[in-house]
């Protein structure tokens, strides 16, 4: 895991680099001690452990898509277009390789590529709540598919999750409204290709798109909006939830009623409504006592309004700073995913997140009962997400920096 970032500085440039300046560079570096052979294997043959080592780093970047051999050379590698643009401070797991981060008395961490770890999971799966990599023109720093491959991509992830799905369980997806066709202001369909592909291909049935409006959202889409002033500025992002059974569902609203409106509450004290009439050609009557029976509480729209800061991504940021860790770019408010994960799962069910960036849906599930266990691609990120569970009963970290 150290040298993974060193590695990738080397080939930064783009130029062929043969093994033996880079190990000497990663000597000078410090990242390598010096060559000191001894015997390794049952042949007892004299090797230095340090460059087998970057061979095994060199064997994983190349897995990863991030450098490629020169032709007709030998011991000649170069960063390919995908290793140009990537983090060197961000450490992918390497190819079949899951190793756990953190965990507590209720749930783990995983760092690892989520459909090596999922399709070996053997209990049944409750709730799938992930904010998915967006369908971006310039991927953010942890990476994530183009518009034009995005439906596969997320059928991919989601199949072996879909496959441990218990019966009744929820899939909830946090996408983006904002993807655009390219040098367009008419918005991709993306969207409603994905709802198609996840029933079609997963059989997974549609129960509702749930509106995340967030009125802290910023600005955009710029150049269409503030620009070319062809759109409205976007105040709110899609949240789908899809179940394999809609009429065995886990998800029931007792579990997140809100309290009455003081106008409510007067009408309840009045013993409901004392009108007698109907709207919309006698579509809808109003009835004398209507609305005056007392209840726990009000049921929620599907209309959701969460701004997207809140006091723990706040206090996990300053604890990944001050660790001198790379802070994810992407936010999903944990009280929404509280929420979603109170609405749809019952108390010590299981939940997971297959792209757990902050490890929201982890921390959701922890705080409400529920088991949970998130995979995260780069180490980074599970270790910045282990910050946010220190203070967790049965809190473990066997990853560190």
């Amino acid at each position: 895991m150290d040298l993974f970032a060193p590695l990738m500085r080397v080939y930064a440039s783009g130029e062929p680099v043969g093994n033996d300046a880079l190990y000497r560079h990663l000597r000078e570096q410090g990242n390598i001690p010096h060559p000191a052979r001894t015997p390794i294997g049952k042949a007892g043959e004299l090797h230095d452990p340090a460059t087998r080592k970057v061979r095994w780093w060199q064997q994983t970047a190349k897995h990863l898509g991030l450098i490629e051999k020169v032709p007709g050379t030998r011991g000649m590698w170069r960063a390919t277009e995908k290793g140009r643009s990537a983090r060197p401070d961000l450490t992918p797991s390497p190819h079949r390789v899951r190793v756990l981060g953190f965990s507590t008395d209720l749930g783990l961490a995983i760092w690892g590529e989520a459909t090596d770890v999922f399709r070996r999971l053997d209990e049944p799966i409750h709730l799938c709540l992930s904010s998915l990599p967006y369908p971006l023109a310039r991927a953010r720093a942890y990476g994530g598919p183009q518009e034009h491959e995005y439906v596969d991509w997320v059928c991919q992830v989601l199949e072996p999750v879909v496959a441990s799905l218990a019966p009744g369980g929820s899939i909830a997806l946090n996408v983006t409204n904002d993807a655009f066709l390219s040098r367009s202001p008419a918005r991709s369909l993306y969207r409603e290709r994905l709802v198609l592909a996840l029933h079609q291909r997963l059989g997974l049935f549609k129960m509702d798109e749930l509106i995340w409006s967030n009125p802290s959202k910023p600005p955009g889409p710029i150049q269409y909006a503030s620009l070319q002033r062809m759109q409205l500025n976007t105040g709110w992002e899609p949240v789908y939830v899809f179940s394999n059974d809609p009429a065995r569902s886990f998800a029931d609203n007792r579990r997140v009623l809100q309290p009455h409106s003081a106008r409510h509450k007067r009408l309840l004290a009045a013993g409901g409504e004392q009108r007698h009439t109907s709207y919309g050609d006698g579509a809808y009557r109003l009835r004398p006592g209507a609305y005056g029976n007392e209840t726990q509480g009000r049921i929620p729209k599907n209309v959701l309004q969460f701004g997207h800061r809140c006091r723990s991504q706040d206090e996990a940021r300053r604890a990944v700073q001050l660790a001198g860790l790379p802070v994810h770019s992407a936010l999903m408010p944990l009280a929404l995913a509280t929420f979603l994960v109170e609405f749809l799962t019952a108390k010590e069910q299981l939940v997971v997140d297959p792209c757990a960036g902050w490890m929201t849906s982890g921390l959701a599930a922890q705080t409400t009962d529920r088991r949970w266990m998130c995979t995260e691609r780069m180490l980074e990120y599970v270790l910045g997400g282990s910050y946010r569970f220190e203070a967790e009963q049965g809190f473990r970290r066997q990853l560190t920096a």
